[in-house]
């Protein structure tokens, strides 16, 4: 038994380690062919992209451009480990930030205070805003693509009707926002040279720790990756599925309405029409990169990030600006297939050697049922 352990930890060190390096070569190559095709030199771009992504500027906004994509890959993984897909993240962060930014700016609190309660604001608004997929989902049987799907077309409605100047918006130029939350309420920054990184990455260290230890290492985070495996099974073992559904859509729309937190605290400082959007579906994407693992995410919205900024250059190097989304798509299709390949072959190696160690024991059993037939025929 303990040569099976040690041989299936094997198996696990060869799954982690040759995925990554299997999609690694294979979006190497599939992305040098595409920009190759487009009759530009590979190999330049790439080192163009290391270049730019090395300089200190660079590295600032890929980090703080990499919170907000951390947090709502968060958000979507939690729905993933129970085998839900909350595709709506990005109406829940948007709303979400939209009534945290009307509450601080219509407060004068000091900053200890009003930013707490801007955040549990955004935090709440989003789970009760995901929460409503989850009754509607164990109730009536609703598929959460769906309703999350339709929450985000009635998230962007409700916010365009409050953002006007008699609601709950001033308007500024051509643009309406709402009121600017004070300097007392802002999160600080990390001072960086030659640009600050901001201080809501803490938030996104935060919410990582908790998904590793919640998921992870506590019977609730136990019962709810059961109930994605199998929900006869998790059911026959006195896990309440609906009650587990709801609360995983809670827990993911809270985590959603941080999304819109690095923006809100430490760039923007209201809710604008300009507000970011779009955030929620790279989540997916960053989820789906980091195989649902909080350090994998991490990497992942930095990744993201890196091909973003470089992006940028490689238009000023007169490279095509579809480039940079080509190779986004053909590294989550890497990642996804390579991370098959490897589970499919380990799995095959796996019941290998359990068949090779089965066979192995009956042979000695017999053996040892023959030896013991002589011992007793002799006496």
């Amino acid at each position: 038994m303990k040569g099976l352990k040690e041989k299936f930890g094997a198996g696990a060190v060869l799954q982690a380690l040759a995925a990554p390096a299997l999609a690694l070569v294979a979006a190497f190559v599939l992305s040098s062919v595409v920009i190759a095709a487009t009759g530009e030199d590979p190999f330049h771009a790439f080192y163009v992209m290391l270049d730019f992504g090395s300089k200190s500027d660079s590295q600032v906004w890929i980090i703080n451009k990499a919170i907000p994509y951390y947090l709502s890959a968060a958000a979507v993984a939690i729905g993933f480990r129970m085998n839900l897909f909350n595709i709506g993240v990005d109406g829940q962060y948007r709303v979400a930030a939209f009534f945290a930014a009307v509450v601080g700016g219509a407060l004068t609190l000091p900053g200890v205070l009003q930013i707490p309660l801007i955040i549990l604001v955004a935090m709440a608004v989003g789970a009760l805003w995901a929460g409503i997929a989850g009754v509607l989902k164990t109730t009536r049987g609703v598929s959460e693509v769906i309703t999350t799907i339709m929450l985000n077309s009635i998230a962007g409605s409700l916010i365009g009707y409050f953002l006007s100047e008699d609601k709950l918006a001033v308007k500024d130029g051509n643009l309406f926002h709402t009121p600017t939350i004070p300097e007392a309420a802002r999160f600080f920054l990390i001072p960086t040279d030659p640009d600050p990184i901001y201080g809501t990455v803490l938030i996104a260290a935060v919410i990582g720790l908790a998904y590793w230890f919640v998921l992870g290492r506590t019977r609730f985070g136990f019962d709810l990756r059961a109930v994605g495996r199998s929900e006869s099974a998790a059911s026959a073992s006195g896990v309440s599925v609906r009650r587990m559904v709801v609360t995983s859509m809670l827990l993911s729309g809270a985590v959603a309405g941080l999304v819109g937190m690095p923006t809100l605290l430490n760039k923007s400082f209201n809710y604008g029409t300009d507000f970011p959007t779009g955030v929620g579906f790279t989540g997916i994407a960053i989820a789906l990169l980091g195989r649902n693992h909080p350090i994998g995410m991490a990497l992942a919205a930095l990744l993201w990030g890196f091909l973003e900024r470089t992006g940028i250059q490689l238009e000023f190097e007169g490279y095509k600006q579809e480039i940079v989304g080509v190779m986004q798509g053909i590294i989550v299709l890497c990642v996804v297939i390579a991370y098959e390949i490897v589970r499919r072959v380990v799995l095959r190696r796996q019941q290998r050697e359990v068949g090779a160690e089965l066979s192995a024991r009956a042979g000695a059993g017999a053996e040892q049922d023959e030896t013991e037939q002589k011992a007793g025929a002799s006496a």
